[in-house]
């Protein structure tokens, strides 16, 4: 579940828990009895006192400065994307009312482009929800359809988990480009309903999201056991759509030019769109 009363302090012990002592120039000691370092460990490298480490964890202050967050990224060794996350965790607003999410609107110009491309693509928003989808994509899964959810596709219908040959590396960029796309917007009763219904039903979601990996909804290859041509390896593009802020992403499914796979995506195409 989400405890949006101490993101700051949330993403710090996860952090905390899986950074290594020997990650950070420490020495392993063999009865070392919690994961990844102790508080006063990561206070000691950030130069900052440990007491006041433990304010930041517990949410006893959450507006730490960025010369304090940098210190700490520094030591969690966060790249930019962990980073810049972790600094706008220090800039949410105090607001606990409940909102409802902005609708999402596809341009009708990509929606006319999905139509003429002639190969899979869909429109996914913030909460990667399927917004748009051409013939093809849905070829390759009937989950790449509108108003299907990609999070609850991939973590609860069986069918989609097995066409993954690698769910657990989908499983897990997933979520970490989730977290990224949502950022400190989790009070909208979407994000609420969504992470509380993959919470209670899958045990792998859990730990993903305890583990607050942060990611861009970045370009990737992956493999599927397509039910009609086997296996097929694909590479994924992701293309924001509009403003930034608005979480649009076109992804486009394609193949390397002259491959095996470029011929098992051409059969779907024949039979997604016959002539």
């Amino acid at each position: 579940m989400v405890n949006r009363e101490n993101m700051l302090g949330d993403y710090l012990r996860a952090q905390r828990e899986r950074t290594k002592p020997e990650h950070v120039g420490l020495p392993t000691q063999r009865n070392r009895r919690v994961p990844g370092l102790r508080r006063a460990e990561v206070a000691l490298l950030a130069d900052i006192s440990a007491d006041y480490y433990l304010r930041l964890e517990q949410g006893r202050d959450r507006r730490p400065s960025a010369q304090v967050l940098h210190a700490l990224s520094d030591v969690f060794k966060l790249d930019a994307i962990g980073t810049t996350y972790l600094l706008s965790l220090a800039e949410q607003k105090d607001d606990r009312l409940r909102r409802h999410p902005k609708r999402e609107v596809v341009p009708e110009s990509i929606a006319t482009m999905l139509s003429t491309i002639n190969l899979p693509a869909f429109v996914e928003g913030r909460y990667l929800d399927v917004l748009a989808a051409n013939p093809l994509a849905t070829a390759i899964s009937p989950e790449l359809t509108v108003g299907k959810n990609r999070l609850l596709s991939v973590f609860l219908d069986p069918g989609e988990q097995q066409l993954y040959t690698d769910w657990e590396d989908t499983t897990a960029r997933l979520v970490a480009g989730f977290r990224r796309s949502v950022g400190t917007d989790t009070l909208n009763n979407r994000f609420i309903d969504l992470v509380g219904e993959l919470s209670l039903a899958s045990e792998r979601f859990r730990t993903l999201w305890a583990r607050q990996d942060v990611q861009p909804r970045q370009n990737w290859r992956f493999t599927i056991e397509h039910p009609l041509v086997g296996e097929m390896t694909l590479l994924r593009e992701k293309l924001v759509v509009g403003d930034t802020d608005r979480g649009l992403m076109l992804a486009i499914y394609h193949s390397e030019p002259g491959s095996t796979d470029a011929e098992k995506l051409q059969v779907l195409t024949s039979t997604a769109c016959p002539a």
